[in-house]
């Protein structure tokens, strides 16, 4: 096996080797990127239906409650969850994939009664009074989606409407009838605020970096293995296949060869030099045999 071809192997096997590990590292941040990137927009968007959670509550309900139609009738615009539910309901015309919603497992409005896998969250929720935030991943029809889940606790106020309906007002009585969103106790986990964004997106572009990456560092490596041939040959085996011929042509008897020119002052220079004595050596052996 020649030369050049053992080098070039090593080289490959080296390469490939760390090919691998930084492939590996990099599809691992590259994942982890992404995976923050949707993080921060499912937070975003919990922190706005939290935002309007509390300007309904602090300043538009107490306006809709002077109203005499409030007497008369029941308003949701003056419920936090339904403010926040309608709010994002008109962001999801644009982005259909993206959803918000305050599931409870015994809600006065059956829109918000929480699915199988959201009664889940409530239920760890239950379970677990110190958690504040979950944050996991499940597969829908339309891809993999990220949701987070933050409890939402009974408060005082929310006694007012959801105790019995004895206590509630009448308008909500009439609007929903006395079989739900009844019962409620003080500080108990009655529903979870979920927020759930499409991974497709920002995993598509993670992917599509790492393909570039990998594509750069083929590149990168055929090129870097060329130049690196190319100084081979010149620097090393070119002169070495010099010295080998002078050597066979001296084996078979041939004295007339001029000295080889040394270049440089490395290994190979030194290796010329060396075999220049030794022919030089040779070639007055042969003198004096020949007297």
């Amino acid at each position: 096996m020649k030369l050049l071809t053992k080098f070039n192997l090593i080289l490959v096997a080296l390469f490939a080797a760390g090919s691998i590990l930084i492939a590996y590292t990099a599809y691992q941040f590259l994942m982890r990127n992404a995976r923050s990137q949707v993080i921060q927009q499912a937070e975003l968007m919990i922190q706005s239906a939290l935002s309007t959670r509390q300007y309904t509550a602090s300043e538009l309900a107490p306006l809709l409650e002077t109203l005499p139609a409030h007497k008369k009738r029941f308003l949701p615009e003056t419920i936090p969850f339904y403010a926040a539910t309608v709010t994002f309901d008109y962001l999801r015309k644009e982005y259909p994939q993206y959803s918000y919603k305050e599931a409870a497992l015994n809600p006065s409005n059956l829109r918000d009664r929480a699915v199988d896998w959201e009664a889940d969250l409530i239920g760890y929720f239950r379970n677990h009074a110190g958690e504040k935030e979950l944050v996991g991943e499940r597969d829908t029809p339309t891809g993999r989606m990220l949701y987070i889940a933050r409890p939402i606790l009974t408060e005082q106020a929310c006694l007012q409407c959801h105790s019995q309906p004895s206590e509630a007002p009448p308008a909500i009585v009439q609007t929903y009838g006395t079989v739900n969103g009844f019962g409620w106790k003080a500080n108990e986990t009655v529903a979870a605020q979920i927020v759930s964004v499409p991974m497709a997106v920002p995993i598509q572009i993670a992917q599509a970096a790492f393909r570039t990456l990998v594509i750069y560092l083929i590149v990168g490596f055929v090129i870097s293995l060329a130049a690196l041939d190319a100084a081979i040959v010149f620097l090393i085996i070119r002169p070495v296949r010099k010295l080998s011929n002078t050597a066979d042509r001296i084996s078979t008897g041939d004295m007339s060869l001029p000295e080889l020119p040394v270049q440089g002052n490395d290994e190979i220079a030194d290796l010329t030099a060396s075999f220049n004595r030794m022919f030089v050596s040779l070639q007055k052996a042969f003198r004096l045999l020949n007297g």
